[in-house]
């Protein structure tokens, strides 16, 4: 069970228990010491949320508060902040960015979604490839930034790192922002210590990020800090905190060494990427959700088309505008990503396999809905058995397709419905959040 899985579980328990009693936190505190000890979270920092929590929540009035579960859960949220440490300030200015980490930390897919996050904010990137020891790095790199548009520059089969750097940073003199990705070891080895410095002399880095892999645990902590004390540090990019179980350990890093957390990849895509804010990271952690984050998305997904961000939140849905919305959905990646940023999403009774439309099923969708009249795409409840046949001849597909579109419209407008002022009072909770 992945970390955010097990915080999730817990804050359920809080809000669906019939009684808030000593025994119950008591609990609810073993499950949050177990969640995070199974994450590999550092035993000091679980120790330390502990004790904090049993006095917050078990020696103080908080069990006479009249709203005494979001009172435990807003405690809950404050302390695993605590332990997680700060984000950090990322200007949108020029600047020279070096990557460091082990080999198959992730470097070099991070070094791409990164070039894409500044790209996407308006300044010119490129991307230097100076890993020279690892096969495959340069045709990786190159293939991955160059279909979106970003410069890049490395030597095939060049073997002197600093050279490379030199020469790139040369050809890309125009550019605003250019990132350098470093070879990595299995180790950190002398070699590998000794190419890092004379690259970050030849380079001059306003940041230096370590890239770690979420599944590295507690050795996460460790590995920070001799990367500290090998270049000095700047920030951390926590890679693949897609699920994996010992998140807590590479997250807890920060706290651990003083260096702060800058980025976190989340999955494969290359937008799965995100600038660290501690405190929307834990919101979502804890099943809480992120609208700020959300309308982020929304916003920059929706550039393109005639949807206002708020309106595709809560707005009328008909068989036509869920089609307009799915479409705006892909560009913000995947469905089920997009609801765990929702606050109390962990109510609404929807399975995965529901948000699975790949880009197939999406043509299929529209083949069968351009057989459709006007009415039957605005009003989806005309559409009878009959009705179905009809359609399904018109588009080349089976009654069974048809009716798999119509259960999906149906699930889509239930959540649409939640947010429309059900389950999830979304002004209440934007105005709350000052969005």
């Amino acid at each position: 069970m992945s970390l955010g899985e097990a915080l999730k579980g817990i804050v359920k328990k809080i809000a669906r228990s019939t009684r808030v009693d000593r025994y119950f936190l008591e609990e609810v505190i073993r499950d949050v010491q177990r969640a995070l000890l199974q994450a590999d979270v550092n035993v000091r920092h679980v120790m330390s949320l502990t004790k904090s929590l049993r006095e917050k929540i078990l020696t103080s009035d908080i069990t006479t508060k009249l709203n005494v579960r979001e009172a435990v859960i807003k405690t809950l949220y404050d302390e695993i902040v605590s332990i997680i440490g700060d984000g950090m300030d990322i200007p949108l200015k020029p600047q020279k960015i070096m990557l460091v980490g082990l080999q198959g930390s992730g470097k070099t897919t991070t070094a791409g979604k990164l070039a894409i996050y500044f790209k996407n904010r308006g300044l010119k990137t490129g991307v230097i490839c100076a890993d020279t020891f690892r096969p495959g790095a340069y045709d990786q790199l190159k293939q991955l930034v160059e279909k979106e548009g970003i410069g890049f520059f490395g030597i095939k089969k060049e073997k002197d790192a600093v050279k490379i750097v030199k020469e790139g940073l040369r050809t890309l003199k125009d550019y605003n922002v250019i990132i350098v990705d470093t070879a990595g070891r299995h180790a950190l080895e002398d070699d590998l210590i000794q190419e890092m410095v004379q690259i970050d002399r030849a380079l001059s880095p306003d940041q230096r990020f370590l890239v770690i892999d979420a599944a590295i645990g507690q050795l996460a902590g460790k590995q920070a800090s001799a990367f500290h004390e090998a270049v000095g540090l700047t920030g951390i990019i926590v890679t693949k905190f897609d699920g994996t179980a010992k998140g807590g350990g590479a997250l807890s890093a920060s706290k651990e060494t003083g260096i702060p957390i800058a980025f976190v990849g989340t999955g494969e895509r290359l937008d799965d990427f995100e600038k660290f804010d501690p405190e929307r990271f834990v919101s979502r952690l804890l099943g809480l959700g992120d609208l700020k984050s959300l309308l982020e998305k929304a916003e920059e997904a929706l550039k393109e088309e005639e949807i206002d961000a708020e309106a595709f939140l809560k707005g009328k849905f008909t068989l036509k505008e869920m089609y307009r919305q799915l479409e705006a959905m892909k560009k913000m990646g995947p469905v089920s990503r997009i609801f765990d940023m929702l606050p109390f999403g962990f109510s609404l009774d929807i399975k995965d396999d529901m948000f699975e439309t790949t880009e197939e099923k999406m043509k299929k969708f529209r083949v069968i809905m351009d057989s459709m009249t006007e009415e039957e795409l605005t009003n989806p409840k005309i559409i009878d058995g009959s009705r179905i046949q009809r359609i399904a001849r018109g588009s080349g597909t089976s009654p069974s397709e048809v009716r798999e579109l119509l259960k999906y419209y149906k699930t889509m407008k239930n959540v649409m419905k939640s947010l429309r002022g059900g389950k999830i009072p979304l002004k209440k909770l934007m105005k709350r959040l000052g969005v």
